[in-house]
């Protein structure tokens, strides 16, 4: 039996108009008011909301594709953050604090349901059916990281209020696997070393390319900002703090990391989709998708995007 075809897409952020340009560019087609392809299927990787100005409206187009089967998604950290800024803890506490910080980071959202608080339950309540991850025949789908430990321990994808609660506690095993799936895999900085990130908090564990096999030491692995690379030190890695995703296991997609560049495999089986389309100030940004057909190394001529337009 043929395997079902794939299409997969990065984060959107709130970028209806390149959305539907992508769409078309994919021949996907609307009927009846819904986006559809006649033999093959979409997966989102997820960050749907924030940033862009188009909020409802990228909802509107993905939610009926999901719902009517012509389309799959992965839940991403954004979904994640909404849910737990909605949430109150036992003690009427919100799980995500409505600080100024978090205040604008989801100013595009909050704005666009703010009048229509109906809707804006029911959205948070439809996040709370993405599933962190999907493992389907022949390839896997996760925002920011496939770590079988992590993946394994949690069990199911489903984000239940009990996981939602006790994920929301640092310190929790709950809390690191939800980071690591939804936001990318952390390790300890040797000997109590630490770095200011850019808003000067003091650091003791880095965001790493989990996916690097080059990658040796914790200046090698960094994920952050250029001018902390001075206060990582450039030791081996130790420990078993890594992720050992081999190459012949089934290829994975992923959201999350805002690539910038050239369009490309990160390793043979592993590729990320977010190339920054809701940046801006990048002349670059691109919403971007992968066209799965069952092959299990990742064809860099099988990348399809559209340009984000510049207003």
């Amino acid at each position: 039996m043929k395997k079902q075809s794939y299409d997969l897409m990065g984060d959107i952020h709130g970028q209806a108009p390149e959305l539907e340009r992508l769409l078309e560019k994919l021949s996907y087609k609307k009927f009846d008011g819904v986006w559809k392809h006649t033999e093959r299927k979409m997966i989102f990787l997820g960050d749907f909301v924030d940033r862009g100005d188009y909020q409802k409206e990228v909802i509107n187009i993905v939610r009926p594709m999901i719902e009517q089967g012509h389309a799959l998604s992965v839940m991403g950290n954004h979904e994640y953050n909404a849910i737990a800024y909605y949430t109150k803890d036992k003690d009427g506490n919100y799980l995500r604090s409505h600080n100024n910080k978090h205040l604008k980071q989801h100013q595009k959202f909050l704005a666009a349901y703010e009048n229509d608080s109906d809707s804006w339950n029911d959205v948070i309540n439809w996040f709370k059916t993405l599933p962190l991850w999907l493992d389907l025949d022949g390839l896997r789908v996760v925002h920011a990281c496939w770590d079988f430990n992590l993946i394994s321990k949690l069990n199911s994808s489903k984000l239940t209020d009990d996981l939602l609660q006790q994920s929301a506690i640092t310190g929790t095993w709950q809390n690191d696997a939800i980071e690591t799936v939804l936001k990318g895999k952390e390790i300890p900085l040797p000997d109590g070393q630490s770095f200011p990130d850019k808003d000067n908090n003091i650091r003791h564990h880095i965001r790493i390319r989990w996916w690097d096999k080059l990658a040796k030491t914790y200046k090698e692995y960094f994920m952050g900002p250029k001018d902390a690379l001075t206060h990582i030190p450039d030791d081996p890695v130790t420990g078993d703090h890594l992720i050992d995703y081999a190459h012949n296991d089934k290829p994975v997609f992923l959201g999350h990391y805002w690539m910038k560049g050239d369009i490309k495999p990160l390793a043979d089986n592993i590729a990320c989709l977010d190339y920054s389309v809701a940046d801006a100030k990048d002349p670059n940004a691109r919403l971007v998708a992968y066209r799965w057909d069952g092959e299990q190394k990742i064809d860099k001529n099988k990348f399809m995007f559209v340009e984000r337009k510049q207003s």
